[in-house]
């Protein structure tokens, strides 16, 4: 079964938000989740930054979809990846075990620390966009 998922780009502080995951598989991740049935994607990635990270959204824009299908050892699930800046209170929520901002000048420090495919997709955001 194919499993539909948004993951988010989070502009924040000058930088990039990243989650510690709760659950398997464990990491660190964008933050992002499963697509639910009577939502649109823009929805479904407004619900989960703000269960994820406790911010809103200001700003959306689909950046790619990535749809290798080992790129979640779960399930094969394609991802809608969207860029977004965001405001209020950076704190974890439901699935974050913890939170921080990172610099994309760093990224090959978070390498084997990041879950999924997400190196993958920072490092193709960071060719597209530049660093922050």
């Amino acid at each position: 079964m194919i499993k539909l998922a948004v993951d988010m780009i989070v502009s924040y502080e000058q930088g990039i938000v990243l989650i510690e995951r709760k659950n398997p598989p464990y990491g660190w991740a964008l933050p992002g989740g499963k697509h639910e049935e009577g939502e649109t994607l823009e929805q479904t990635a407004i619900r989960e930054l703000k269960e994820e990270t406790n911010l809103g959204v200001t700003e959306l824009k689909q950046f790619h979809v990535y749809s290798d299908p080992k790129r979640d050892p779960r399930w094969h699930g394609i991802s809608v990846v969207f860029i977004c800046k965001a405001k209020g209170e950076l704190k974890p929520q439901s699935d974050a075990k913890n939170i921080t901002i990172i610099n994309l000048k760093k990224l090959d420090d978070w390498k084997d620390k990041l879950a999924f495919d997400h190196y993958k997709i920072l490092n193709d955001y960071k060719k597209v966009c530049g660093s922050e």
